[in-house]
């Protein structure tokens, strides 16, 4: 082999070539890990109404490690997506010594019954809310589908000055309402915002003017609907009715006592008369 100087050259260059990637790693990595090139700032931008300034700061302290080179961009975000308002999260380095952080929230449309809250792009998400916001009810898999049916059916209800305050969807696909006021609305399962928008006309020319409580709606008829109105106005009703009643059996009762009376003292009169007249007579 030490006769083949091409085998010596070519073996020397290699060496040569090891040794200066292993210099050049051994400074990069020197350079990398040294306290020159620290985070010194983490910008927050987005419109943020529930990430709160003590969140950012605790996942600063605790998930972002290292330097400007050697922090984990992926967890860093991993991080900052895990607060309950954080719906999307961007992050990036911005030399020397900065890194931003873009933050989307949710933004809470109701509330899915009593286990999450749903934004408005149709997704559940976990988190805590005094808004007073409506409540949705479905199947697991309806979420969206509730959630797209929502404006257009409120809007409806806004022109009568009703409000929504729960919207279901059963498993046989069938909508119900509950507005503010506590009145049920059966829409079924096809057609659901004519039959809401005849309603609504008719409620907002006639029925509110009635002044009477409405407690339930079926708009699932072809050509009409069907109106309750509360237990307790038809409970009240018959009491008055019975009171009624009574009144009259009473007074009558009165009547015949007055009667029987009129009765008696005209016996007595007669009889008195009759022994005048025979007194007279003797």
């Amino acid at each position: 082999m030490w006769d083949k100087p091409a085998l010596l050259n070519w073996i020397a260059n290699l060496l040569y070539a090891l040794s200066m990637v292993a210099v050049l790693y051994a400074v990069v990595y020197v350079v990398v890990h040294l306290p020159i090139f620290p985070l010194r700032e983490v910008k927050v931008d987005g419109e943020l109404h529930h990430v709160s300034r003590e969140q950012v700061k605790l996942i600063v302290a605790k998930h972002l490690k290292g330097n400007f080179f050697t922090l984990d961009l992926i967890n860093a975000r991993n991080a900052f997506e895990k607060l309950p308002w954080a719906r999307n999260v961007s992050v990036r380095r911005r030399w020397p010594d900065k890194l931003e952080v873009v933050i989307e929230e949710h933004e809470a449309l109701a509330r899915w019954g009593s286990t999450a809250l749903v934004n408005k792009q149709g997704e559940l998400f976990h988190a805590a809310s005094g808004s007073d916001l409506p409540v949705f009810y479905g199947p697991d898999n309806g979420v969206i589908e509730v959630a797209s049916q929502y404006d257009s059916l409120n809007k409806v209800l806004q022109s009568a000055k009703l409000q929504a305050a729960t919207l279901a969807l059963t498993p046989r696909r069938a909508w119900q309402i509950t507005t503010t006021n506590g009145m049920v609305l059966e829409l079924g399962r096809v057609e659901m915002q004519p039959r809401l928008e005849k309603f609504a006309n008719i409620y907002s020319s006639i029925l509110v003017r009635l002044n009477k409580k409405i407690t339930y709606v079926d708009l699932r008829y072809p050509s009409g609907f069907a109106v309750r109105k509360p237990t307790e106005a038809l409970n009240t009703e018959k009491e008055n009715v019975t009171s009624v009643e009574g009144n009259q059996q009473a007074a009558g009762v009165a009547n015949t006592k007055q009667r029987d009376l009129n009765v008696t003292k005209n016996s007595a009169t007669q009889n008195n008369a009759t022994q005048k007249r025979k007194g007279t007579v003797t």
